[in-house]
């Protein structure tokens, strides 16, 4: 069952997903904030699995910086951006503040259920045109030989990947980190994607090379 906690400053938005969401036999709502700091009381007395937070709550705390300060706060915690503008600014600065993922308040249901399964099991998810527009800066910025591939790495990527150079196992990353065995496979192999290695041990040099040892090399 995945535990969700809805933070919108629109009652009749909340009430939306709510039926949506708990007509769903892995899903169901237990709480609901109408601003960003409510929103970060709730996820800590709560502790669901993930918050669908909106962007744009002018009265109180924003999405972006409760997105921010709850990911300190909570750092397993799955945070999915729910907003209006489709702008790549929006979408880098929420990404930046620790959003798992990022959807279209236009988006159909199904796509909505999609990104909670998504980032509910440490994933990451962003809707179609998002996605499209992130590869073409990557691909541009590849080209013009300006990118750094550490930069690409989630915090959690990062995690994994600072255990596994200090030569823990899958089984003993998960325990420290409290989540499954697949879901640290699952972010050991998107290390390895983004990195272009096929190794652990080219992930052990890398890790040394970048200090996330406390030393380099």
């Amino acid at each position: 069952m995945i535990n969700i906690l809805l933070c919108d400053d629109h009652a009749v938005v909340r009430m939306g997903l709510k039926m949506l969401l708990n007509n769903h036999d892995d899903m169901q709502v237990v709480g609901e904030a109408s601003e960003g700091n409510e929103g970060i009381q709730q996820a800590v007395e709560l502790k669901p699995d993930v918050v669908v937070m909106d962007l744009s709550m002018p009265h109180g705390k924003d999405g972006m910086s409760a997105t921010s300060e709850l990911k300190k706060l909570m750092p397993e915690i799955a945070i999915l951006i729910l907003t209006m503008h489709d702008d790549e600014e929006y979408l880098f600065r929420a990404i930046q503040a620790g959003a798992s993922g990022c959807i279209l308040k236009s988006a159909p249901h199904d796509e909505l259920l999609a990104a909670i399964r998504s980032v509910a099991s440490g994933n990451a998810y962003l809707h179609p045109s998002a996605t499209k527009r992130l590869m073409e800066e990557y691909i541009g910025s590849v080209k013009q030989g300006n990118t750094d591939t550490f930069n690409l790495l989630s915090d959690r990527e990062k995690e994994v990947l600072t255990l596994i150079a200090k030569g823990f196992s899958n089984k003993e990353i998960a325990e420290q980190l409290v989540i499954s065995v697949k879901t640290v496979e699952t972010h050991k192999g998107n290390l390895m994607e983004k990195l272009q290695m096929k190794t652990r041990p080219e992930l052990v040099s890398y890790a040394l090379k970048k200090g996330l040892l406390g030393y380099g090399i």
